[in-house]
């Protein structure tokens, strides 16, 4: 008999030890919250210590808000929706491509370890389990990368002005997680804008020109 992938098995339970715990609340363990309907409990070996080689997030959100763009370091994940409908964005490394899935309840979308991604409601509501690889599984948010990464490094980087990055970052003061927060005027302003425009223009050379024409 074959066998495929990795398997964790019980060496981290002694006989002489008992049974250990093996049943917990889990909402006694919030990962973030954003407000009451904004809000994902997170279950891992912490919790749970005879649990290796896998961990679980509830994620609750609606409309408007999101998961940030991050990505896991040690883990793939497996997004299982349980209600509302949700598109989940991944950038796949290997290709340069994005892939966008629109994905409702009975429907799965898998995230390999180390790749861009983020999730955002499509209903009011939306229920999710996700599924880690790793009972200690790590996250690296966009929100760090921007806000602590220095500005002048963008512009090094990639020619971009470090004092208009700067500007443009500062409302980001702590980790998101679950955006936009809701103190965010900035936010609010621009995304009521952009619902409105029905022409969104770029820069090209300086010069303003319509997306559709660039």
């Amino acid at each position: 008999m074959s066998k495929s992938g990795f398997v964790p098995d019980n060496s981290n339970i002694k006989k002489s030890s008992g049974t250990p715990n093996l049943s917990v609340n889990y909402k006694q363990n919030v990962l973030f919250k954003r407000n009451d309907q904004n809000i994902a409990y997170q279950l891992t070996s912490t919790q749970l210590p005879a649990m290796l080689g896998g961990a679980f997030v509830d994620l609750y959100m609606t409309k408007g808000h999101m998961r940030e763009p991050h990505w896991h370091p040690n883990a793939w994940e497996l997004d299982v929706v349980v209600s509302g409908e949700v598109q989940v964005s991944i950038l796949d490394p290997d290709t340069s491509s994005m892939h966008n899935y629109r994905i409702k309840e009975g429907e799965v979308v898998f995230i390999p370890m180390g790749w861009w991604h983020w999730i955002e409601p499509l209903s009011e509501e939306a229920h999710l389990h996700l599924f880690f690889n790793n009972d200690q599984f790590e996250s690296t948010e966009g929100s760090d990368v921007l806000r602590l990464t220095p500005p002048i490094v963008f512009q090094k980087a990639y020619g971009v002005s470090a004092s208009e990055v700067a500007e443009a970052v500062a409302p980001i003061t702590d980790t998101v997680v679950i955006g936009s927060p809701n103190n965010h005027s900035f936010y609010q302003k621009s995304y009521l804008k952009d619902e409105q425009d029905e022409r969104i223009v770029v820069k090209i050379n300086e010069k303003v020109v319509p997306a559709e024409d660039k």
